[in-house]
């Protein structure tokens, strides 16, 4: 049950899992969650119902949003891992499960159920109501219908409301939960002495005939691996950039249809006096109104510098009277627009005459100009860019399969394809298996070399898409077989390998011995103790990870409690335990909190069971070949 807390509270990579099959749907990255333009290729089937690559590819993009959205802090490398792709697609494949059993049990979501769910996305709200014209605008834009977007939502609702039912299954007795949340919750105080193996290698020595009995012994670990020296063309987007070129029409009209995203940069700092009227208010509230701004505006005219000053005694907008009017910088779209296009036409210290608004009369100082718009003759050339490497990629995937079919039909050279294509063909350095993985940065690629087609029989490898636009045929030209290292070349390695050893069993030895120590009451003050710190299962406090798991194993029914280990080859830590605090939160708040949590940790544990036994009872196909590339990518 601990374990159970743990992974739920601290695997990203579960919580992905969860995500995809639970979470309600949010319109981050909308236009590439619903654009379902794309490749119907299945990348897997789930009794007989396709997972296409452009669902796969939206739900790895959703569970990056996820975890950035969460604020994980997770290595970029792992957001690109195998391991996440896979678990990906695990998540997309326990969805369908869920799904087809939720359709057989007959699960309904009533029509006024799914109307108040959408109704109450914040992401269709205006001023804290739901907008008709919000939601339909954004239904436009991402060209999706609403009979789609409903239907979307409907299944997630459907999906929650039977992942809610499986967990109120879970019933956790309550005096499991209250010695479960006392053990899960615990606190201990912790120090931890490291005899470090260091300090022992000026007191080990080695002898040559040791030396030379470790080789003797263990020459397999000292082999050259095999290698090889070959030849390849690559096929690349990049490549035919060259050979692409863009029309002045084609370039204006791409800049015309992101204009907005050209002029995003540029901020405008700027401050306001407001005098409103409500939105119901009669043409002479309205006169009023205008008159007293007029009034104002006539103030300012005859010295500007009493602007701020006004603007604290005058403004009706009370989010930035008492700051003197100022409104901070902000970007085209943040105000109402005859706001906007009154500061967007304005210049530095300039102060407008009567804006009307929505909100009433606005009087505008702008006081500076951050960023700029980008102009079209400013942008020409690296949208021309941008066009030309877009056909070169079409290109490339137009090429492509030629070039592959070209490659294994011409097996016995590669020069055929090379010369149609217009490639040159290079020679590599030699590489061992490992080294032209790197070098390709593909292993696939590689495991292809060293098979007899290719090492034997010599022929060319597939063409291997090596990364995105990015193709890979190679042949051998040369071949060295693994091969034994000298015994010169790697005594000296063997020599500090075998001082370290050495060094390793004295420093345990020493370790172990003033563990004994502890544990019969010696105070060891002649170890090096760092400060105490109180940690917990989900608190680590900056202790390791092979100290933390010794610091929750030790016995502490007797205090303080020792335990010792050898943490790699660095050193012999020894952990201490002063100090246990079984309390937990006497507030309600707190109390609720923890309950949930063990809840939300032993349904988890319940979900997935309930997903593993739906998986083995089905036929579920996995396209391998094309998961593994979509992972290399």
């Amino acid at each position: 049950m601990l374990d159970a807390i743990r992974k739920h509270t601290q695997g990203w990579l579960a919580k992905v899992i969860l995500a995809l099959i639970s979470i309600p749907f949010a319109l981050f990255g909308i236009d590439s969650y619903l654009n379902q333009a794309g490749s119907d290729v299945a990348i897997a089937k789930v009794n007989g119902d396709k997972i296409s690559i452009q669902e796969y590819g939206n739900a790895i993009e959703k569970a990056r949003n996820y975890l950035q959205s969460e604020g994980q802090k997770v290595d970029a490398a792992m957001l690109e891992s195998a391991e996440l792709k896979q678990s990906v697609l695990d998540g997309l494949i326990t969805r369908r499960l869920v799904n087809a059993e939720i359709r057989h049990a007959n699960f309904k979501i009533s029509d006024e159920q799914l109307s108040q769910y959408i109704i109450g996305m914040p992401e269709f709200q205006e001023n804290g109501k739901f907008s008709e014209d919000i939601y339909q605008k954004t239904l436009a834009q991402n060209k999706l219908s609403a009979t789609r977007f409903e239907s979307d939502r409907r299944s997630e609702l459907l999906t929650q409301q039977a992942r809610e039912g499986l967990a109120l299954l879970v019933a956790v007795p309550k005096s499991v939960a209250e010695q479960t949340l006392k053990l899960a919750h615990q606190k201990r105080d912790v120090s931890v002495a490291e005899i470090k193996t260091a300090q022992f290698l000026s007191q080990v020595k080695v002898t040559p005939e040791e030396v030379k009995s470790y080789y003797d012994l263990h020459k397999d670990k000292f082999k050259v691996p095999e290698q090889v020296k070959l030849e390849f063309a690559l096929l690349s987007a990049t490549g035919l950039v060259s050979q692409m070129t863009a029309s002045d029409a084609e370039v204006k009209q791409f800049y015309d249809e992101n204009a907005a995203k050209f002029q995003a940069d540029e901020q405008r700092h700027a401050s306001h006096i407001l005098i409103g009227f409500s939105s119901g208010a009669s043409a002479q509230d309205k006169a009023v109104a205008k008159d007293k701004a007029a009034d104002i505006l006539a103030q300012l005219k005859t010295n500007p510098k009493r602007f701020e000053e006004l603007a604290t005694k005058l403004s009706q907008d009370p989010g930035s009277a008492s700051k003197g009017g100022d409104l901070g910088s902000f970007g085209r779209g943040a105000m109402v627009k005859p706001f906007e296009d009154a500061v967007f036409g304005m210049k530095v210290n300039q102060i407008s005459d009567l804006v009307e608004s929505e909100f009433g009369y606005h009087i505008i100082k702008l006081n500076e100009i951050t960023g700029q718009s980008t102009s079209f003759d400013s942008m020409k050339l690296q949208i021309k860019g941008e066009l030309s490497w877009q056909k070169a990629q079409a290109k490339y995937a137009e090429l492509a399969d030629d070039f592959s079919n070209m490659v294994y039909e011409q097996s016995g050279s590669l020069k055929p394809a090379a010369d149609k294509f217009g490639l040159q063909l290079q020679t590599s350095a030699w590489l061992s298996r490992d080294d032209g993985s790197k070098f390709f940065k593909s292993e696939k690629l590689m495991n292809m070399v060293f098979s007899d087609e290719v090492l034997k029989e010599k022929r060319n490898t597939e063409a291997i898409e090596v990364s995105a636009n990015n193709m890979v045929a190679a042949r051998l030209v040369e071949y060295k077989p693994s091969a034994p290292r000298s015994f010169d070349e790697v005594k000296g390695g063997i020599e500090a390998l075998l001082k370290l050893e050495k060094a390793e069993k004295l420093a345990t030895q020493k370790g172990e011995a003033a563990l004994a120590k502890l544990k019969a009451g010696d105070a060891g003050k002649d170890l090096e103790w760092i400060p105490t710190v109180t940690v917990g299962r989900k608190s680590a406090q900056g202790l390791t990870e092979g100290v933390m798991s010794q610091v929750f194993k030790v016995d502490a029914s007797k205090l303080p409690a020792y335990a010792g280990f050898v943490d790699g080859k660095t050193s012999y830590s020894i952990v201490q335990v002063s100090r246990v605090d079984n309390a937990l939160a006497t507030d309600d708040e707190a109390k609720k909190a923890a309950e949930a949590e063990l809840q939300d940790a032993m349904a988890a544990e319940y979900i997935s069971a309930y997903g593993k036994s739906l998986k083995a009872k089905s036929d579920i196909f996995v396209n391998r070949k094309l998961l593994e590339t979509k992972a290399s990518e």
